[in-house]
């Protein structure tokens, strides 16, 4: 499938207009980064880029659609014969995913002729203003769970294939499992997931509906107690599944009462293995208020799929360097800085991170900083051996304990590293 057309009009029509006066064989640098961080966050995690990568690769335009956009009058004749050859043929460095970002930092760097970069901007900034600000809202879940694992389960709660891209994310950013078979099938995420309260109901009472899912899946599986009264239903999934039950899941209600009664009452009823999952709305704040309870896992849904209050990273895709030139915009209120940036972390010798360097021109690290940019595509084609999704979500982990303290909390407040921005005159 060509991913030609998920971008806007305007991209073709600027396009249009470079091919006809000549400017667009000019050689151009475009960059994507964020001015400012959602509101509440003190983080970003860099996420989508390998499904970027993959998009850019399909990024053509076949007949059917050529002559869609010259019916429609979107292009003429001679944009769509170089659209009906367009592969890009540029280069593209970045943040790795799994990588931390904050204000300024330049995420993604495309750079090529005007024709080849230009149209990129809108897939790019669709892929990654999705991804990362679902890992943002995830890592943050994950770092509020404390060690417990997470569930993502938010594929009814949005568009089916943003569901997708949500477990990837999600799963990159340290939730353990997915709901959504599809992520399944195209990233290799491991699933979970047993019975809704349909399955209850559909049958005469409790006890069948629990001793239909153990006959089905073993006395391991996770029994949903909270369809009826909870009390009774942990009763009846004990003399069901015995000692061996595996889990209960509480979907509504106090949850932070309801799992200390039920822990309490599994354990009188001798299943002190059975473990507690708790889901039903949760997003950060709520796993946090939860840490003190007797829960073993979380399921988080809603909360996820829409970024947990900030569906956007709010990133830009600007271009700020033609033939060699810096280029900027200058309007109040959405300023860009001009030439190709470099970008480095400091950090102590312990280890924490202590600011971000974004450098005009090129820069190399110094003692105790780390170069954050990498090649991605060389001449249109992927460089080899970059991060698979596994390599990614480890490289989250390491990232995220480097923070200062200050940074992981959940409360408002600056980002957790301040960026400084080095021009040439210093």
């Amino acid at each position: 499938m060509t991913t030609g057309l998920l971008t806007d009009r305007y991209e073709l029509t600027m396009l249009q207009g470079a091919l006809r006066d000549g400017t667009a064989d000019r050689h151009c640098v475009f960059e994507v980064f964020a001015r400012r961080l959602p509101e509440g966050r003190r983080y970003g995690v860099v996420a989508g880029t390998g499904r970027l990568l993959d998009a850019v690769a399909d990024f053509t335009f076949d007949p059917d659609q050529l002559e869609m956009l010259l019916a429609t009058g979107v292009v003429d004749d001679r944009t769509a014969d170089h659209l009906a050859e367009y592969r890009f043929g540029g280069d593209i460095d970045g943040y790795r995913e799994g990588e931390l970002y904050f204000p300024d930092s330049p995420v993604l760097t495309v750079s090529g002729s005007f024709a080849d970069a230009v149209i990129l901007e809108t897939l790019t900034l669709s892929v990654l203003n999705h991804d990362c600000a679902i890992a943002a809202a995830a890592a943050r879940m994950v770092t509020a769970a404390g060690g417990r694992p997470l569930i993502e389960m938010g594929s009814r709660r949005t568009h089916e294939q943003s569901a997708v891209a949500a477990a990837r994310a999600a799963y990159l950013a340290g939730f353990t499992t997915t709901s959504n078979l599809e992520a399944a099938h195209r990233y290799g995420i491991p699933t979970a997931g047993t019975a809704a309260h349909a399955f209850t109901l559909v049958h005469d009472d409790e006890r069948e509906a629990f001793a239909a899912q153990v006959a089905a899946s073993g006395p391991g599986t996770t029994l949903l107690v909270d369809t009826y009264d909870i009390t009774r239903g942990i009763e009846l999934a004990v003399e069901v599944a015995g000692p061996e039950l595996g889990a209960v899941r509480i979907d509504s209600g106090d949850l932070g009462v309801l799992a200390d009664q039920a822990r309490a009452q599994l354990d009188r009823l001798g299943n002190p293995n059975t473990r507690i999952v708790l889901s039903g709305d949760l997003d950060e704040f709520a796993i946090a208020a939860l840490a003190a309870r007797p829960v073993d896992s979380y399921g988080a849904g809603t909360a996820v799929v829409v970024g947990s209050g900030a569906p956007t990273a709010g990133m830009v895709y600007k271009l700020v360097e033609v033939d060699g030139r810096p280029v900027a915009k200058r309007s109040a209120h959405k300023q860009s800085r001009g030439g190709r940036k470099t970008a480095l972390r400091a950090h102590k010798d312990s280890g924490t991170a202590v600011e971000e360097i974004v450098v005009a021109g090129p820069a190399s690290p110094g003692p105790g900083e780390t170069a954050l940019q990498t090649p991605f595509v060389r001449a249109g084609e992927r460089v080899a051996g970059l991060p698979t999704l596994e390599q990614a979500r480890e490289h989250l982990a390491r990232a995220l304990v480097t923070l200062p303290w200050d940074g992981l909390k959940l409360s408002r407040g600056e980002p957790a590293l301040p960026t400084r921005v080095v021009t040439p005159s210093g």
